[in-house]
């Protein structure tokens, strides 16, 4: 006999709709803020007994949901995993992100995001977006103050658009397992585009990241015999 767990009914339900509790956004470190499922979508998986639980909500509560949010008073967040399966799912993920513009420090590992440009993140000093589906840098968020930026098992195929970075204090830099870590002097390029850059892929700028690309050629030549 199959029975449901006592929490089957909340399965579905964010954190901001539990009654009798303060807790507000920032002071969350891992939320979960996937949405649930569109009625539609119960309906076809046969879970509409799920729907009486729901009710109308008003402006008034809609309001209070949104303070009780938060977000603008994020420091620090990890929305990774969130497992957006549906279009409203994402947008939902976007108006979130949309803001947080105190965020200093942001994971968004896993989550299947292609495009970001329209996000700003003003104050943010380190973004993980690994295991994501960028294929360029012109499709990530605005980030004027970031330090530290991991993009680690993207799609990203060409370094076109990284010289957007040139003029943030951009220091360290992760690209592995993208294509673009196979381009012919990967990291000489790399470096010229980003002459503030003390770290990519975890290894420090070695001497040899600056030499021009013909010495460098030589030297390897001189190297094999």
């Amino acid at each position: 006999l199959f029975l449901k767990l006592p929490s089957d009914s909340f399965k579905y339900l964010g954190w901001c709709d539990i009654e009798e509790h303060g807790v507000q956004g920032n002071q969350l470190r891992c939320p979960r803020v996937r949405e649930g499922p569109s009625e539609e979508e119960l309906f076809f998986r046969k879970e509409e007994h799920t729907l009486k639980k729901r009710k109308q909500v008003t402006d008034t509560e809609k309001w209070e949901k949104r303070l009780q949010e938060n977000w603008e008073n994020c420091a620090e967040l990890n929305l990774s995993f969130q497992d957006l399966g549906d279009l409203y799912q994402v947008e939902n993920f976007k108006r979130i992100l949309r803001r947080l513009i105190r965020v200093e420090k942001l994971w968004l590992v896993d989550n299947s995001l292609t495009d970001l440009s329209a996000i700003r993140l003003p104050r943010c000093r380190e973004l993980n977006v690994n295991k994501n589906h960028f294929t360029s840098f012109k499709q990530l968020p605005k980030i004027p103050q970031i330090q530290h930026l991991s993009l680690a098992e993207n799609n990203i195929t060409t370094l076109s658009g990284i010289s957007d970075f040139r003029h943030t204090p951009l220091e360290s830099l992760i690209l592995r397992r993208n294509p673009c870590e196979f381009q012919e002097r990967y990291r000489q390029l790399v470096f010229s585009n980003l002459p503030n850059l003390k770290m990519l892929d975890g290894i420090p700028k070695l001497p040899e990241d600056c030499s021009p690309p013909e010495i460098s050629f030589f030297y390897r030549m001189c190297t094999i015999l």
